[in-house]
């Protein structure tokens, strides 16, 4: 869900948005499907749960992504991105302040903040009960943004917001707990447990790792370093997707990703898909855990999009689909 766009919220969290690799030979959908076709029977075996097991698996993966999806201060609480320009800007719910904020959480002129083109501060207006990691704030103090970790929470009411740094540019994200996104989730649809989506695929590195452009919903595209692909076979055709990661030795792969499906049953601009480096240059690829990125629920959001290598010309029938109460 990482100058930076969304990937470099992912590349936080990705040393943490922030994932492993597809790789060789598996399933085919459409019509029959046909088990691995690489690895000896022994090692598959070893890697294939009980049906009932893996149900159980990814229901309980399901009921996890809702609940921070639907959590007080998730995504669906995304109310705003207000973009800064060097000099400073007031912020509460008066006409006149520049980041417009409901009269419920904020007294109007309740603060300002000072951006200079590489920090950003924040000034308490006199009437202002603002609090930043819980603590009062009283004077003028800088704020540390998302670009390497967790940024500093800005409290006003139930009302929050955060500075994030996106390729070169610094926005403040609000979030309200009470907003008609989260009030109104329609909840997740998806497509039925297959575990032939459930991919061993083979992983190939990259000696060296090297950098591809990401595109962004923001029309920009950030560097990634890519440590090799993963290359499966699927619906009769031999695959392959390239992840991401944020630090070479990542253990986790980030796959961007596009199919068929995509403006149809699944969200039209991709889906993400995380997963573990394994032994033996292999990588489990489970589709059933693909996700929409959090551009499907609010349109303040940065994502990242999948890169063209990425865009396979096969229908995964597999994971989620699209929100019901999508806006685009």
């Amino acid at each position: 869900m990482t100058g930076q766009t969304e990937l470099t919220r992912l590349r936080a969290l990705l040393a943490s948005f922030c994932l492993v690799a597809l790789v060789a030979g598996c399933t085919r959908c459409g019509g029959e499907r046909e088990a691995p076709t690489v690895g000896d029977s022994a090692r598959e075996a070893s890697l294939e749960p009980s049906r009932a097991a893996y149900e159980a698996e990814i229901e309980t993966w399901r009921a996890e992504r809702r609940r921070r999806l639907e959590a007080e201060h998730g995504w669906l609480s995304v109310v705003g991105l207000h973009w800064l320009e060097p000099g400073e800007r007031s912020f509460g719910s008066g006409e006149l302040d520049d980041i417009r904020l409901p009269e419920t959480d904020a007294a109007a002129a309740a603060g300002s903040l000072l951006f200079d083109g590489e920090r950003v501060e924040l000034r308490p207006g006199s009437a202002a009960d603002l609090t930043v990691g819980g603590e009062p704030v009283t004077a003028a103090r800088e704020l540390r943004t998302d670009e390497h970790g967790q940024p500093d929470i800005v409290q006003l009411g139930s009302l929050r917001f955060h500075i994030i740094r996106r390729a070169g540019r610094f926005g403040v994200r609000v979030k309200n707990p009470h907003s008609a996104a989260r009030a109104n989730f329609r909840g997740l649809d998806y497509f039925p447990i297959d575990p032939a989506y459930r991919i061993d695929a083979r992983f190939i590195a990259y000696a060296p790792l090297r950098e591809i452009e990401i595109p962004t919903v923001l029309g920009t595209s950030e560097k990634m370093l890519v440590p090799g692909y993963a290359e499966f076979e699927l619906g009769g055709r031999s695959l392959r997707l390239e992840p991401v990661v944020s630090r070479p030795d990542d253990e986790k792969l980030f796959f961007i990703f596009k199919d068929q499906t995509a403006g149809e049953q699944t969200y039209a601009a991709g889906r993400f898909l995380y997963a573990d480096r394994e032994r033996d240059a292999r990588v489990i690829l489970d589709f059933n855990r693909a996700y929409n990125p959090p551009c499907a629920f609010t349109a303040f959001a940065t994502c990242p999009l999948p890169p063209r290598q990425n865009i396979l010309p096969v229908s995964i029938e597999a994971g989620e689909k699209k929100y019901a109460g999508e806006h685009y």
